[in-house]
């Protein structure tokens, strides 16, 4: 698409969402920003430095664990937010995922092997679980989020849901920390080169009685650096207690202390964070032939092959194809009064132990939003196994082929 014709869209884009009154997500984007990735591969991004991740599982001191979580976190930050941008640095639209709809891999490093699973456990509304497992130390972070996306001269993104991360405890038994999502918002969205940015403040409780508290801000027309973040760590209920502080940048560097600011002199640094020199560890794939028919990359190739190829009509064909036979599908399933069985996750009846113990510090409800994300989601294991271990012939992987994507 020439310039000229890529600008005229952009525009005639930028008009629909200003007049459009309702979730964005249902807007057909411009052909030059769509990205041939889908929205469940995002969940990938919470351990591409699996290290950083089982980290808090070696250290015994609480309030330290607590700081290596916090650490962790701050390390997702750009892989989940920023590195997902085109060459130029551009934020592209991800795949609207369908329900049932997988991306499984694994990551093999000095932590040993780290897996993961993401499902598209709800389509309306849309949401995604995941969990991520690492074999040695028992580390599991599991979750589920979605997102409600509305334009006030750009585009709010509020995110819905919440992350749980598991440690084993030195002394016996296990951790929880219960996550919450920060807000964002697209910057520079006028001038057709759009980037995400975070705002708003973001919540670690754990059960050991710590609290992190992560502000988010960008760069203002006066002051402040993009990408910028802030964050505290103190005993829960005891903010003024602050036991170690954060400044820096999330996508470039940030540095941890001890204690709080100091004004007048230097507080002790404890560790610097380098979020581009780090180097990430490959997620590890199935081979398109072996992965279920529901994976991401299998169940999207043909879409994903023409958004690269720049060929719109093929794009809108294979898509539309996959969209009708999942519309078919539901209209089916409640004609049969049945709903979709989930592969590896389940919505929790009743309340969850640690929305109980963690919700109202976290300012997660004890419900997790249940109303908005399809179902308060947990991984479950002996799922897991089942679908691990199931084998499909050649027949059956057609015959779901043919029904859940329409081909």
């Amino acid at each position: 698409m020439s310039d000229v014709a890529s600008s005229g869209s952009w525009t005639a884009f930028i008009k629909s969402m200003a007049s459009f009154n309702g979730d964005l997500s249902s807007l057909t984007a411009p052909p030059f920003i769509l990205s041939s990735q889908s929205l469940t591969e995002f969940s990938s991004y919470w351990a591409t430095h699996p290290t950083v991740l089982i980290a808090p599982s070696s250290e015994p001191d609480p309030a330290k664990r607590a700081m290596l979580v916090l650490k962790w976190f701050l390390s997702t930050l750009k892989h989940q937010y920023a590195a997902r941008s085109d060459a130029y640095g551009n934020e592209k639209k991800p795949l609207n995922p369908f329900l049932g709809e997988l991306f499984l891999g694994t990551w093999s490093d000095e932590a040993g092997e780290t897996q993961l699973y993401s499902e598209q456990v709800s389509h309306h509304p849309p949401a995604t679980a995941y969990c991520v497992r690492n074999k040695k130390t028992g580390v599991k972070l599991e979750g589920y989020n979605a997102q409600k996306a509305t334009f006030r001269s750009t585009i709010i993104v509020k995110q819905i849901g919440h992350a749980v991360l598991t440690v084993p405890s030195p002394t016996g038994g296990q951790e929880h920390y219960l996550i919450t999502l920060p807000g964002l918002h697209i910057e520079s969205l006028l001038l057709g080169t759009p980037f995400v940015e975070l705002d708003g403040t973001s919540h670690i409780v754990s059960s050991t009685g710590f609290t992190s508290k992560i502000d988010y801000s960008g760069k203002g027309w006066l002051s402040g650096k993009k990408n910028s973040v802030t964050a505290v760590l103190h005993p829960t209920g005891q903010e003024k207690d602050v036991l170690f502080n954060v400044t820096g940048q999330w996508n470039k560097q940030f540095e941890i202390y001890e204690g709080a600011v100091k004004k007048n002199s230097k507080s002790t640094l404890v560790s610097t964070y380098d979020a581009v020199a780090t180097p990430q560890t490959e997620l590890k794939l199935k081979p398109l032939a072996e992965q279920h028919p529901l994976e991401s990359r299998r169940a999207w190739q043909k879409v994903a092959a023409a958004i690269q190829k720049g060929d719109m009509d093929t794009t809108g064909l294979e898509k539309g194809k996959i969209e009708q036979a999942q519309r078919a599908l539901r209209i089916k399933e409640k004609s049969e009064e049945r709903s979709w069985t989930r592969r590896y996750f389940t919505a929790v009846e009743g309340s969850d132990p640690v929305l109980e113990k963690l919700g109202k510090a976290a300012g997660v409800s004890l419900d997790g939003d249940a109303k908005q994300t399809g179902g308060l989601w947990r991984f479950d294991a002996a799922k897991a196994d089942v679908a691990d271990a199931e084998k499909l012939s050649a027949e059956d992987v057609a015959l779901l082929e043919k029904t859940l994507l329409g081909w």
